[in-house]
């Protein structure tokens, strides 16, 4: 014989749903399907391209998209005061929704008080210390992941627009020096892959552009959303390379060069990725 629920455990259950499911609403987004010309520039194409129509599918819908489990644990991180001056980042920002639009498509960029081009996670952190007296979060991090992951959502859709010229110049021909220059004991550079065998297979696997608008990403290698510098490291190893150390000013300058090369494509962080 069956037993069903009785209608007070049916209430219970679906009030406890909608318990949970609310932080959800709240950051959410409806992503409408765009066409995939609006995933090319010129002959720059997203990450997104190459993927196949489930996995495109479920970077669209927000309620399907694993990356949104850091977007939620970021919007809590937002207005959690932290530090010796008690602040949290909504005290000085207000709604990431209106202040961080557009943020996340600027980045890497130039920070005068360094002297030197940064990406968002270091700017995070700078915060952090600067503004709030706390301690900054460790790279690759669930919390920088988190917040990262939440502050450039507040871009999505928005085409990627770094500045390369004035103060960034020289970091930008640091970084195309880095893509262009072969390394490890496979002697390849990153152009090797991601320019000249584009599109072409490796064994299982598309080679892509290797854009950035995508990051912090979803990886179902990683069944976690990553920083574009954890993918750095990866690829150097692949190549048998020595991989940097996160945050090193090579990795940082390469960030600005690749975001460059995909000038205007749309941020569409949290991307889902192979």
């Amino acid at each position: 014989m069956r037993l069903r629920p009785s209608p007070l455990v049916i209430v219970a259950t679906l009030a406890l749903g909608v318990l949970f499911l609310k932080p959800i609403l709240v950051t959410s987004q409806t992503t409408t399907p765009a066409p995939l010309s609006a995933y090319q520039v010129g002959k720059e194409k997203s990450g997104f391209i190459y993927l196949d129509a489930p996995l495109r599918a479920m970077q669209n819908d927000d309620f399907s998209n694993p990356g949104y489990l850091w977007v939620q644990k970021g919007q809590a991180l937002w207005s959690t005061a932290d530090g010796t001056n008690g602040k949290s980042c909504q005290t000085c920002h207000s709604a990431a929704e209106t202040s961080m639009r557009g943020v996340g498509a600027r980045y890497p960029a130039y920070d005068p008080k360094s002297g030197k081009v940064i990406d968002l996670e270091q700017r995070i952190n700078e915060m952090r210390v600067d503004m709030m007296g706390a301690k900054p979060y460790k790279w690759e991090s669930p919390q920088l992941l988190a917040l990262t992951t939440f502050v450039k959502l507040q871009s999505r859709g928005m085409p990627v627009d770094v500045t390369t010229t004035g103060p960034a110049h020289a970091a930008w021909v640091a970084g195309k020096t880095f893509y262009d220059t072969p390394r490890g004991q496979l002697g390849v550079s990153c152009q090797m892959c991601h320019v000249q065998h584009a599109g072409d297979q490796l064994r299982s696997d598309t080679l892509s552009q290797g854009q950035t608008n995508g990051f912090p990403t979803y990886r179902l290698k990683w069944q976690a959303v990553g920083s574009v510098q954890r993918r750095f490291r990866g690829c150097n190893a692949k190549v048998r390379a020595q991989p940097l150390p996160f945050g090193s000013q090579q990795y940082v300058d390469l960030e600005l060069y690749v975001a460059s090369r995909g000038q205007g494509l749309p941020i569409e962080t949290p991307s889902v990725r192979r």
